[in-house]
């Protein structure tokens, strides 16, 4: 892995991880407000669907950071390039 590329995971990395703190926050904010109220039913318009979008995109964004990184593309490209070499018989 270059500099390049790896200053950019890097970076991915720390929006991340930054995004996942405020996630945290937030949904301490309003799960705990809805504690509290004892409210703890689910509502459309309350938070709860904010909440719920929200882990969506985080989850989707896990999955991209962590699961399918370069390193597995990589992988992916010298397979397939794999399997298109003919053997030469002489």
């Amino acid at each position: 892995m270059d500099y390049n590329s790896a200053s950019n995971r890097v970076q991915q990395l720390k929006k991340f991880y930054k995004n996942l703190m405020w996630f945290g926050i937030i949904s301490v904010i309003i799960l705990g407000n809805d504690w509290f109220n004892d409210e703890l039913h689910y509502r459309i318009l309350g938070g709860h669907l904010f909440l719920a979008i929200w882990a969506l995109i985080l989850g989707i964004k896990a999955i991209s950071l962590f699961i399918f990184n370069d390193e597995w593309e990589k992988e992916m490209i010298e397979k397939e390039a794999g399997k298109n070499k003919k053997t030469i018989d002489f």
